[in-house]
C-alpha cells in the first residue's frame, strides 16, 4: 500500500513524521542509521546552501544547473525529510519541541518596549 500523502498546503509536524514514517516502513524499505542521517542531513543543507549563494549570493549557475525556484523548495524538502527520519529514530515529537523552544525563546527574549534600545 503506497502512502497517501496530503493534498493541501497545511501539513502539520505530526502529519509530516507520520508521512515519513509510514514511506520508510511501506516503501523506503527501513531507516539508514541514526548517524547516516544525520551525515545525510549535512549533506542536503550543503545543498540547500550552494543554492542560495547562487541565488542570492555572489556565486553563479554553472552550466546544466538547475536554477529554478522549484530546485529551492526540492532541497527544502529533502532537509525536512531526513529531519523528520532523525526525529522518528530517536523519539522527538518535533511539533511539542518546536513548541517548548518558542515558549523558552519568548521568556528569555521578550520583545522590548517602545524606545527602549538596551
Amino acid at each position: 500500500m503506497t502512502p497517501k500523502p496530503e493534498t493541501n498546503s497545511t501539513l502539520s509536524l505530526d502529519a509530516l513524521q507520520g508521512q515519513v514514517e509510514r514511506w520508510i516502513t511501506e516503501i523506503g524499505g527501513g531507516y539508514y542509521s541514526i548517524l547516516t542521517n544525520a551525515l545525510l542531513l549535512m549533506e542536503e543543507v550543503g545543498e540547500l546552501a550552494r543554492l542560495l549563494a547562487r541565488h542570492y549570493g555572489d556565486q553563479s549557475f554553472k552550466p546544466g544547473e538547475d536554477s529554478s525556484p522549484q530546485a529551492l523548495a526540492d532541497e527544502f524538502a529533502d532537509i525536512l525529510f531526513v529531519l523528520a527520519c532523525l526525529a522518528n529514530q530517536t523519539g522527538v515529537d518535533l511539533a511539542q519541541a518546536f513548541q517548548e523552544k518558542l515558549a523558552r525563546k519568548n521568556v528569555r527574549l521578550r520583545p522590548k518596549p517602545a524606545g527602549n534600545s538596551s
